[in-house]
């Protein structure tokens, strides 16, 4: 977020942006965004015999939906007071782990049900796990279908999100006991 203001008086000038500053603050907090993720930067210089000052907000949004009723809000109140810049999509690496960690959970899910699923076939039980072992990660990031190359700054918000997706996949090899089912009469003699 950008905003700024010219006046011949310095307090007026700074009074303009720290007003806004201060609802755009309040708004996002409202909201839940923490402070910690709030930036503000400010640049009050001499210009003729004007004074202006300039303020840049960056803030760090983890629910791409809350940024989308901020940034309404802003528009809404502040209108041409307040200029929003297009968003920048990152995967910080914490959440970079946490999805290897849920792929190769699920993996090690699906090869289970379908050791089940053969089991069943041949009248068996699955037992515990006696090996799992994770052979190959692979990670890779959205593109866009296109055969034009663009700027990321011509792109669309659906083509931006979708080129800041972040994929994975894992393949596992596991070995799993395998029981026989007993007969029920046996186990009632």
């Amino acid at each position: 977020l950008r905003l700024g203001s010219r006046k011949e008086a310095a307090g007026a000038a700074r009074s303009s942006v720290s007003r806004r500053l201060e609802y755009i603050a309040h708004s996002a907090r409202q909201r839940g965004v923490p402070e910690e993720n709030m930036t503000v930067t400010e640049d009050f210089s001499k210009v003729e015999n004007t004074y202006q000052m300039e303020a840049e907000v960056c803030i760090i949004f983890s629910d791409f939906g809350k940024m989308q009723n901020v940034c309404n809000l802003l528009i809404e109140k502040l209108g041409t007071a307040v200029t929003i810049s297009p968003p920048h999509f990152y995967h910080t690496p914490e959440a970079i782990d946490t999805l290897r960690r849920q792929v190769c959970v699920a993996a090690v899910g699906n090869t289970r049900r379908k050791a089940q699923e053969v089991c069943r076939l041949f009248g068996q039980s699955l037992g515990k796990p006696l090996l799992i072992k994770e052979e190959e990660t692979k990670e890779w990031g959205g593109h866009i279908d296109s055969y034009l190359p663009r700027s990321p700054d011509s792109l669309t918000l659906q083509e931006r999100i979708q080129s800041a997706t972040a994929y994975a996949s894992s393949r596992v090899f596991a070995v799993f006991e395998i029981k026989g089912k007993e007969n029920r009469r046996n186990k009632l003699l």
